[in-house]
């Protein structure tokens, strides 16, 4: 009995090789339209599917594979009789190897082309030979993905293709298919703006870590985070370097001009626009020194070499920075662990974020709001000065990737106290002057955001006590008159945002 293969690829990485080691097996090759072309062209011999069905390819190459000798031939059970005499009275060869990729839509859809393009590369007969050879992996080896082929032809020269090898490559079928229709499900809700029905992640596997949160856990990395930052240097990221990480840069993404952003458990302890990067990453760790120790520090400008040697004046997990000059990544470098890390682009502010949650996930829309589109709204007697304006959109910026309740303290551009995390907002106010205090920095003439609105008079009165002038905060509590009343009794100008900025 002849013994089939079918290749039908839209990736033809190494097909060619693949198509001579099967014959070698004394494998005849079925293939379909440009794979038989760029076999034949390379002196490989095979036969086209629609000589092999007798029935054409129709409609621009949109039917080719769908024939019952083509998806007889996969299913046919090897070991069940009334198969076998089915095949037989139908004239139905067996196929043994079914080796596919599929159209490239996950590129095409990225792409500004006409939607009827993108249709066009919606595969049909791919998947469902990919899924006919995978739920009969007893008897059919479906391959996928060009890294399957060398191993998989190593192991046939050694025999035959083993049951445990013919389950992982039915998985990664599957694996194969589940990704590219969750793709095609994603675009069409877009595409017409349908609400979702479920919630589908869909992303590969990068790595495994070496542990999650805590060295008892198992923790491992999905999707394309290497598209947004390089390592250069320094140990394997940690689950908690990649979470900082992300907080840092999704906080430096917020200001203008040459800036700092020093962060330690998700926390920002030290933010700073400056003249220079330098100047950016002293401000910045003037916040809180002793919190910045272990921290991760991110630039939105090149690292140049006195930054760099004021860098390793301490112990940092991480530096991240668009660029770096030579001289200074010859000085970082120095410390052997701590990781360096290019950062490529910009990381997306709009999209979902999801949390776990017994039976689920809970799914919301990042916090995508911006303190300039915003329609700010002094309710006090006194206006704040222009310079208080423009350390209160700092402050505002900052305090929306600090942890809730929050309380953000800024002078001159410059982080000088922070607050986080905290069960009241008065507890978060003290911990912000505390600091500011403890570094050595004066709140007089200094302003503050509260992220979400003051419930009681008594933060206010713990900012005003220091000589804070000016505040920004959502409104919206009930007591809010008797919020602004404080504020007016200390000469302080606040102003109201109408938008909470949570962080859970």
């Amino acid at each position: 009995m002849k013994k089939y293969a079918l290749l039908s690829v839209s990736d033809k990485s190494d097909i060619v090789e693949f198509a001579a080691g099967l014959q070698k097996f004394n494998y005849k090759i079925l293939a379909t339209g440009n794979t038989a072309k760029l076999l034949r062209e390379n002196k490989i011999d095979c036969t086209d599917v629609s000589d092999f069905t007798g029935f054409p390819e129709v409609f621009d190459g949109r039917v080719k594979t769908v024939h019952p000798k083509i998806f007889g031939g996969i299913l046919l059970r090897r070991g069940n009789e009334n198969d076998i005499k089915q095949a037989e009275e139908n004239n139905i060869s067996p196929i043994d190897i079914v080796c596919v990729n599929l159209y490239p839509f996950p590129e095409v859809v990225k792409k500004d082309v006409p939607l009827q393009e993108k249709i066009e590369n919606i595969d049909i007969g791919g998947p469902s030979l990919i899924r006919a050879a995978a739920k009969n992996f007893k008897d059919v080896s479906v391959l996928t993905n060009p890294n399957q082929y060398a191993p998989f032809l190593e192991e046939l020269q050694n025999g035959e293709i083993s049951i445990a090898t013919k389950e992982k490559l039915a998985y990664e079928a599957f694996v194969h298919t589940s990704f590219y229709d969750t793709l095609i499900a994603d675009f069409f809700e877009n595409e017409f703006d349908f609400i979702p029905s479920t919630f589908r992640l869909n992303l590969p596997l990068e790595k495994k870590l070496r542990y999650g949160e805590n060295p008892h856990q198992s923790a491992f990395l999905y999707g394309n985070f290497n598209q947004y930052f390089e390592q250069l240097h320094g140990k394997e990221l940690s689950y908690n370097n990649i979470a900082d990480l992300t907080a840092a840069v999704e906080s430096l993404q917020e200001f203008q001009g040459t800036a700092c952003v020093i962060v330690k458990h998700l926390n920002p302890c030290g933010s700073a626009v400056a003249y220079n990067v330098s100047e950016a990453y002293l401000k910045a760790l003037s916040c809180d020194p002793i919190s910045a120790f272990g921290g991760i520090a991110v630039f939105n400008k090149e690292v140049d070499l006195h930054t760099a040697e004021k860098l390793n004046e301490i112990f940092l997990e991480i530096v991240a920075a668009p660029s770096f000059t030579d001289e200074a990544l010859s000085v970082l470098r120095k410390k052997r662990n701590r990781r360096l890390l290019l950062i490529k682009g910009d990381l997306p502010m709009s999209g979902k974020e999801i949390k776990t949650i017994p039976g689920g996930v809970l799914v919301q829309d990042k916090d995508s709001s911006e303190i300039e589109q915003l329609e700010l709204r002094t309710v006090t007697e006194r206006q704040c000065t222009e310079k208080e304006l423009e350390d209160l959109k700092f402050a505002w910026a900052l305090s929306k990737h600090t942890k809730s309740n929050a309380i953000v303290i800024v002078k001159n551009k410059m982080g000088i106290g922070i607050g986080a995390g905290q069960m009241s907002r008065v507890d978060s106010a003290k911990i912000a002057v505390e600091k500011a205090l403890a570094s050595g920095h004066s709140l007089k003439n200094a302003v503050a955001a509260s992220d979400a609105f003051f419930p009681f008079p008594d933060g206010v009165e713990t900012l005003a006590a220091q000589g804070i002038t000016a505040i920004i905060q959502p409104g919206g509590s009930i007591r809010d008159e008797e919020v602004i009343k404080a504020a007016n009794k200390f000469n302080i100008a606040m102003v109201f945002t109408n938008i909470r900025n949570f962080k859970h």
